[in-house]
């Protein structure tokens, strides 16, 4: 774990990884998707609360569903992604603290206290949405991550029990680079960082 990976790595994790609308009509294998989540369920999260739910939207009539829950300009390159991950929050996570986190009673720490379950959840989801994006990415699928959707109808349509809650939504697949965009400029380290 000492060791930096090498550069072609980190190239292709962060350097030349890029925010794809544009997708090539290639398939994602439920086999991928698999490997995937067996990849970002490693990373760390608060007490290993892992409250991250993902939603693999595929087929025709999923993704009819969650096209009418989207914003107008998210329409189109979410249904021609091959794959749609909605990123929910489990706001009962703690109810598997005992499995997860077996050496506390992590589950009181929680239970009845909704101002932190709220934090954790939202906090923690948004976490593993981003080591989702690092996980396809490591296995060569491409990720469009956005916002822009109606999160009550979301939450409706594909978690009416209101246990589950939307936060993102990942498109996966494999990008049409023809159509990027040059990228857009990023702030230097003296811009926002501080060591002291």
């Amino acid at each position: 774990m000492s060791t930096p990976i090498h550069a072609v790595a980190l190239d292709q994790l962060f350097n030349n990884a890029r925010t794809f609308s544009h997708w090539q009509a290639r398939p994602v294998a439920k086999e991928t998707l698999q490997q995937l989540f067996d990849l970002l369920k490693q990373c760390p999260t608060s007490a290993n609360s892992s409250p991250a739910r993902f939603v693999f939207v595929q087929g025709q009539e999923a993704k009819e569903k969650l096209k009418a829950c989207l914003s107008e300009g998210n329409i189109e390159k979410t249904m021609a992604a091959p794959v749609t991950v909605i990123v929910a929050m489990d706001m009962r996570f703690y109810e598997h603290m005992h499995t997860l986190f077996p050496h506390a009673d992590a589950r009181s720490w929680f239970e009845g206290n909704q101002p932190v379950i709220d934090a954790t959840a939202f906090r923690n989801s948004s976490l593993q949405a981003a080591y989702l994006i690092m996980a396809a990415r490591s296995l060569g699928l491409d990720c469009g991550p956005m916002s822009g959707f109606d999160a009550n109808l979301l939450n409706e349509t594909f978690f009416p029990d209101g246990r589950f809650k939307v936060n993102l939504l990942i498109n996966l697949g494999y990008g049409d680079a023809s159509k990027l965009h040059e990228r857009s400029p990023r702030f230097a380290f003296a811009d926002v960082c501080q060591v002291l």
